[in-house]
């Protein structure tokens, strides 16, 4: 997750931290397709091919990787500009205009007072997760551009 608010202001029973997430998955098993990379917005929205976009998460155009690959995840983050997710060097999307969007998120039980509909995202904090499988980092690096 990046743009990230505050880890001390994320209230016990919220449930999802107020950012953007560069989501990684592995195959399910099930034979059906399950990029990596791709872009889910707890509390946030975007600009995906020019228009606003009120999907919670857009696929990535990745390849299914085993869960046992090891895979390089990149992420460009020009601000509140663009956004650029690579995998394995290659760009699978591309966004523009994080911002914050509250009203029919998936984030509940939030500290109202700290944040304000369509504020465009600038900053914030990184936080790595795992949601629904282990996940393994073997080198982290953050340059600032």
């Amino acid at each position: 997750m990046f743009h990230s608010q505050d880890p001390k202001t994320i209230l016990k029973e919220q449930d999802w931290p107020v950012s953007v997430e560069y989501q990684m998955l592995a195959d399910a098993g099930d034979g059906n397709p399950r990029p990596t990379g791709n872009m889910c917005s707890p509390g946030t929205q975007v600009y995906f091919e020019g228009q606003s976009d009120p999907r919670h998460c857009i696929n990535s155009t990745s390849e299914t990787f085993s869960y046992e690959e090891w895979v390089k995840a990149e992420l460009i983050v020009y601000g509140d500009s663009l956004v650029i997710h690579l995998v394995n060097g290659d760009t699978v999307l591309r966004y523009t205009k994080p911002h914050q969007k509250l009203s029919g998120s998936v984030v509940n039980r939030f500290q109202n007072d700290l944040f304000e509909e369509d504020r465009p995202l600038k900053s914030g904090y990184i936080a790595l997760q795992a949601e629904g499988q282990g996940v393994e980092f073997k080198e982290i690096k953050i340059k600032k551009l």
